[in-house]
């Protein structure tokens, strides 16, 4: 069975950290959150998959050598201009020529749905699109999808008024579609799968189903999400180990390869403390993910943030819910705080606070 993945977004909410690195390709406590997806996919029967590329397209082809991830093959199809979520999946199927029942799913989304589960409730109805739904407390902000008791959806309702909604349960990106829902949107045109696409097929009754589950799901796409996604895969929510190469030296607390921990360091569960890591005497590492090479001096803290790699903290430097890009330096008693990013190479100067902040990349990292 094949799968569209829809990894053409720019992650404008993760920059500095996307200017260089597409946001499917960051990693995930060790992995990058595209593998992890593919990973996913594989277990489920997919066996091919469709990248559906748009920015910076070149980092996915110098990602997957030989146009393949394990045993799947993988082929890219280029938007040449944005095209929307239904214009690109349109523009993948037709680059490949898929003619037979098909997956898709959003390139930021975490999660451990079972597919086959979904694509059996598709075929039990008679469906020709179904949709996973994921259930969030506050759904104002989203789109949700009231169903009817069958499962066949009523409605699409846009950003409901808090307080308003008639359910709390919202399209959480990953569907089953047949092939002729493909005719239903324009060649070459930007048009949205969520608001346009599904809705106009709500005209004919029988055709557009939904099915709510309650397994792992989550929108890797704001710097809270994304930390919120290492410390759930770190707490074991996708499974043990949180990457495949850990080993777990204490419980909750992971390394990977050779890595230097002065005796005096503290570790608090959980951590994944990457290949070539330092941590020097005196320094904390607490519900973090340290990338490989990066480094935490003396009397240093790193409290429930990511560091990429070769990221380093100087003497008694502090990071509080915060993400470090690749190469990244935090110099002497600063501190880096509240959901702030630093951009590859960049330097947040010694005695200095950063706050909900963000520090561009580096010109010689751009």
């Amino acid at each position: 069975m094949k799968a569209v993945v829809l990894v053409g977004g720019e992650g404008t909410r993760l920059r500095p950290l996307t200017v260089t690195t597409p946001k499917p390709l960051l990693p995930i406590a060790g992995r990058p959150l595209v593998e992890r997806q593919l990973v996913w996919l594989a277990a489920h029967g997919i066996d091919e998959v469709v990248l559906s590329l748009g920015y910076l397209p070149d980092a996915f082809v110098e990602h997957f050598p030989g146009d393949r991830f394990a045993s799947m093959a993988l082929t890219y199809a280029v938007e040449p201009e944005p095209l929307g979520t239904a214009g690109a999946v349109r523009f993948a199927a037709e680059h490949v020529g898929i003619d037979e029942r098909f997956v898709v799913c959003n390139g930021d989304v975490l999660t451990t749905l079972d597919l086959g589960a979904l694509v059996d409730f598709h075929v039990e109805r008679g469906a020709t699109a179904t949709i996973h739904l994921s259930q969030v407390e506050d759904p104002s902000a989203l789109g949700v999808v009231p169903t009817y008791p069958d499962g066949e959806v009523e409605a699409f309702i846009e950003k409901p008024a808090p307080g308003t909604a008639p359910t709390n349960w919202i399209n959480a990106g990953t569907y089953v579609l047949e092939p002729d829902v493909l005719a239903r949107i324009p060649p070459a045109l930007a048009t949205s799968i969520e608001r346009e696409t599904f809705p106009r097929l709500l005209e004919d009754r029988g055709c557009v189903y939904a099915l709510g589950t309650g397994d792992y799901w989550l929108d890797v796409g704001t710097p809270e999400k994304y930390l919120e996604a290492h410390a759930d895969v770190l707490a074991g929510r996708m499974g043990s180990p949180p990457v495949l190469d850990a080993r777990e030296e204490a419980p909750g607390v992971w390394l990977q390869g050779d890595v230097d921990l002065a005796a005096e360091a503290s570790l608090e569960a959980p951590v994944l403390i990457g290949d070539g890591v330092a941590v020097a005497a005196g320094a904390r590492v607490a519900g973090s993910a340290l990338g490989p090479g990066a480094s935490v001096g003396p009397n240093a803290v790193v409290d429930h943030s990511v560091l990429l790699s070769g990221a380093r903290l100087a003497r008694g430097a502090l990071v509080r819910a915060s993400i470090l890009g690749v190469g990244a330096s935090v110099e002497e008693d600063a501190a880096v705080l509240d959901f702030s990013i630093v951009g590859a190479g960049a330097c947040v100067p010694a005695s200095t606070t950063l706050t909900g902040g963000r520090v561009p990349v580096a010109a010689s990292a751009g």
